[in-house]
């Protein structure tokens, strides 16, 4: 006999595991921040986040190109359906007071005031969420560039969950889950890795872990010394993240390729046809888009300049016919080569 409520709690389980999978899928070297993150969306999915305060609010530390943006991405894509359902505050444009009131607005009296629209209104907020989850995502990226005024609103969002903006209008963010990006201490984590760290350099597992433990504890004391404790009290996590190996930056690469090839399905539709890139090339990819001090954040653009700029004017010169494979290899070392199969074999130098 079904206890009562057994439908709802089989749908709310088998939303967490989707949003589990998916995160998992599209988070790529960074295993330990699922259990960080994962359990407060299954908190507020269950009815059970706190009153009174954000769903959840983490900081998220570490070297430049080790997933920390790609996380929150993750995340709404997994939520959502849509990597773009995130609203994002460059901390970098408000680095003066007066700049605050871009995000709650000038108050009555000011200039301004009827023609500055706070960006962190009610409906910008919710804006954010859809139909498959009522959390909305909340990024500061780069948090320690912020203004201190900034600071002090920050720190009232999450003291309360709530945000007056210039017109005395309340925001409620209960439903919203925050994160703060910083690169504090990512000098010195960059110096704790040159010695023994590297794309190409496979350590030990107790050497990898002792450094992450390293990596940790340079962030937190950087963060110590920039955030007061009052601040810092009130985040639920912080993530320090670790550099991505060379087995993750290959399955980075490969997600990228499969994006490609779903972009290419979805948007030329009967005129699609197959993408293959040899193992050459995507190594060459790899070295030319991956490194100690930036990471795989080159990746994305090595790819657009060295895949999809040529594959374009490919397309452009009506060379590929529907349904067709088309190969693309690394010639003599540093140029790219495309052949299209089948019927008559073409290649295009580039």
């Amino acid at each position: 006999m079904a206890t009562f409520g057994s439908g709802n709690q089989n749908r709310r389980n088998n939303f967490d595991s989707g949003i589990t999978m998916e995160f998992d899928r599209l988070l790529i070297g960074q295993p330990g921040v699922a259990r960080h993150v994962l359990p407060f969306v299954q908190m507020f999915e269950a009815g059970l986040s706190p009153e009174g305060r954000p769903a959840g609010v983490f900081l998220l530390l570490g070297p430049t190109g080790t997933g920390k943006t790609r996380t929150v991405e993750a995340l709404a894509e997994a939520l959502h359906g849509n990597v773009r359902n995130i609203l994002r505050i460059d901390c970098g444009e408000y680095q003066m007071d007066h700049e605050v009131a871009k995000l709650v607005g000038a108050p009555p009296g000011y200039l301004g005031h009827r023609e500055t629209q706070p960006l962190l209104s009610q409906a910008r907020i919710n804006s954010v969420a859809s139909d498959r989850s009522a959390l909305s995502i909340l990024l500061f990226d780069e948090i320690e560039k912020a203004a201190p005024s900034m600071m002090r609103v920050l720190l009232g969002i999450l003291d309360r969950g709530l945000l007056r903006l210039g017109d005395n209008n309340l925001v409620s963010l209960e439903r919203t889950m925050i994160f703060l990006t910083s690169n504090l201490g990512a000098e010195s984590m960059q110096k704790e890795l040159k010695p023994t760290m590297g794309f190409a350099a496979i350590a030990p597992v107790n050497d990898t872990v002792a450094s992450n433990q390293r990596l940790e504890a340079i962030g937190l004391t950087a963060a110590k010394k920039k955030f007061s404790p009052e601040f810092l009290n009130r985040i639920d996590s912080t993530i320090t993240y670790a550099p991505l190996d060379d087995k993750a930056i290959s399955r980075i690469l490969e997600l990228q390729i499969e994006n490609i090839q779903t972009h290419i399905d979805t948007r030329l539709g009967s005129e699609a046809f197959e993408l293959d890139l040899t193992g050459r090339l995507k190594r060459f990819l790899i070295e030319k888009g991956t490194s100690v001090q930036y990471g795989a954040r080159e990746l994305k653009r090595t790819i657009q300049r060295l895949i999809l700029q040529p594959l374009a004017a490919v397309i452009n010169d009506g060379k590929i016919p529907s349904g067709a494979l088309v190969e693309m290899d690394l010639k003599n070392g540093e140029r790219i080569l495309i052949r299209i199969h089948p019927g008559d074999e073409e290649e295009e130098d580039t």
